[in-house]
């Protein structure tokens, strides 16, 4: 089997590769290489049945070239990061967008050809904006603040890219399975796009003070990415989630501020916990969500699928994995 893996250097697109070479499958990757990398790939790419193509999946060329040889395609090329987001919302949305809408053209195009590729959208617990509920469920409302607002453009523009999944699946029956990740975390993610547990391992590794936001109220749910491929491999192979929205990760919340603690414990019991607000991290007007918690009865529902590493499993794995690279940078 043929699996197209779009950001497939990043950090979830890596694991994703990694898995699937493993089950002796091929792989071809598409990545622009702006926040993925190669070095992700490496110990896979010595070793056959990987292609690796850096570019843009923008390009309508290259990809009516590749689809009529996949099997599969794995859609996981997005902007990345809240910090990234409220910087660059233009670029966030073109990134998100338009090539979305390009593959879902081409997929079609071969779907009348009569070749019916399945594919996985990576979307984003984002597309529930600030909905109020304390768990939410794939049909909730979707509740998105003022367009002044720059940090809703990242979850708004993952809602379209939705949107066009599952028009595909219900006008032309598109074989198409939406997944909604919510904080994906473990090795090779890294802390500069302001992902909230590398950048307090980082921190605390290098003895700098870590940085908690707000009042470190936040409640977040945190899912190791081995875990989170297992699931979606899963939902691949399950005829029942084709057409379906699907919450993806941990259902066990924990502050921000308790996730601070318990990664000073393990990490570096010396670090020193500051507060920092989020008018002084990001912008003015930057508006965060206080509780990001799913519901993952579907989930469940489809596929048996446990997690199989508790938190401090999953700090100790980024933990070690922060240090070995900074070990092999030297």
């Amino acid at each position: 089997m043929l699996n197209l893996v779009t950001g497939g250097a990043g950090f979830i697109g890596s694991h994703l590769t990694e898995r699937l070479l493993q089950l002796g499958q091929r792989v071809i990757v598409i990545d622009d290489l702006s926040t993925g990398r190669e070095a992700n790939l490496q110990a896979v790419l010595e070793a056959g049945g990987l292609e690796l193509i850096a570019a843009d999946m923008a390009d309508d060329r290259l990809l009516a070239d590749l689809l009529p040889r996949v099997d599969r395609v794995f859609h996981l090329a997005a902007a990345v990061g809240v910090a990234l987001v409220a910087k660059q919302p233009i670029e966030a949305i073109e990134r998100n967008v338009y090539p979305t809408q390009l593959l879902f053209e081409h997929l079609r195009r071969e779907l009348r050809r009569g070749h019916a590729i399945t594919c996985f959208l990576a979307s984003t617990s984002e597309v529930y904006g600030k909905n109020p509920k304390s768990a939410w469920r794939e049909d909730d409302e979707l509740v998105f603040g003022a367009t002044t607002k720059p940090r809703w453009s990242y979850g708004v523009s993952k809602a379209i890219d939705e949107f066009l999944a599952l028009g595909c699946h219900r006008q032309y029956q598109l074989p198409v399975v939406v997944g909604r990740f919510f904080n994906v975390v473990g090795p090779r993610q890294s802390p500069a796009y302001g992902m909230v547990l590398p950048r307090l391992v980082s921190a605390a590794m290098r003895g700098e003070p870590m940085i908690v936001h707000d009042d470190g109220q936040q409640q977040r749910c945190f899912a190791h990415v081995q875990d989170v491929v297992t699931a979606v491999l899963a939902l691949m192979e399950t005829p029942a989630a084709l057409g379906q929205v699907v919450n993806i990760g941990s259902d066990q919340p924990i502050t921000i501020l308790e996730l601070a603690e318990r990664v000073r414990l393990r990490v570096n019991p010396a670090a020193v916990i500051e507060f920092q607000s989020y008018q002084q991290a990001f912008d003015a007007d930057f508006e965060d969500v206080r509780r990001r918690v799913p519901v993952l009865d579907r989930l469940h529902k489809l596929i048996e699928n446990r997690p199989q590493h508790t938190l401090d499993q999953i700090i100790d794995d980024l933990a070690a994995q922060m240090r070995q690279a900074a070990t092999e940078s030297l």
